[in-house]
């Protein structure tokens, strides 16, 4: 292991153990509790690069139906203009496809670093270590299952949010990738499953409001639009 990443390793390792101690801090000691401030902490620097991402994606929902037209017009016809036509339309709008890249690419070592930290981590009191039906959160699994279907369903509904299209290869990846998120979390330590849950519906709730944000937007700018031509 890189020194590096071993230096990730370490300071998440701080991080898990600086949340725990705001636990004792509030009478509530318990490391569950603190992977979920670690969780609301990570998703709080994230907040910029995950809100642009939220916000490209709410877009080309909106902007599906006229990219449905481009394609319908030119993809017998012409794939090259059809594409260029796309592009047109997301450089018009101030959308970039690949937004969501970029937070996933930060997430990675995140998660890498959080699952080495929590597999040797060393727990001073470990009857805090547990949470509700789970007795070790550095434990592989959950015997009953129940947060790597959490960790399936909020992939599943988080995912829908963001689709973009009605495209098959989308569709297929809507059931797909969620399955394979709750087998990964059979996979890996119980708290890591647990900040995934987290994390998902910290940005189930995010999207929603950006979603609702960006409709109301283009309302505005529809009747906007239609009282111009009224006039």
């Amino acid at each position: 292991m890189s020194q590096a990443f071993q230096a990730l390793v370490d300071g998440m390792t701080y991080l898990i153990n600086l949340c725990y101690n705001f636990t004792t801090l509030i009478h509530l000691p318990n490391y569950g509790l603190a992977i979920i401030f670690l969780t609301i902490l990570v998703k709080i620097v994230l907040y910029p690069l995950t809100l642009k991402q939220m916000r490209s994606m709410a877009v080309m929902q909106q902007l599906a139906p006229k990219v449905k037209e481009i394609q319908a017009k030119y993809k017998e016809k012409d794939p090259q203009k059809m594409q260029k036509k796309i592009m047109e339309l997301y450089q018009e709008h101030n959308v970039n496809p690949l937004s969501g890249c970029l937070p996933l690419l930060i997430q990675l070592p995140i998660l890498i670093a959080l699952y080495r930290a929590l597999l040797f981590f060393q727990y001073p009191d470990p009857q805090h270590a547990s949470f509700f039906w789970i007795s070790s959160l550095s434990q592989i699994g959950d015997r009953l299952y129940i947060l790597p279907i959490l960790a399936g369903v909020s992939t599943y509904f988080q995912s829908k949010m963001t689709m973009t299209s009605n495209d098959p290869t989308q569709r297929i990846m809507l059931i797909t990738m969620p399955v394979f998120i709750a087998w990964i979390c059979t996979t890996v330590p119980a708290g890591l499953a647990l900040y995934w849950v987290v994390f998902n519906l910290l940005g189930i709730i995010q999207q929603y409001f950006i979603n609702k944000q960006t409709i109301g937007l283009k309302e505005a700018a529809s009747e906007s639009g239609s009282s111009r031509k009224a006039r």
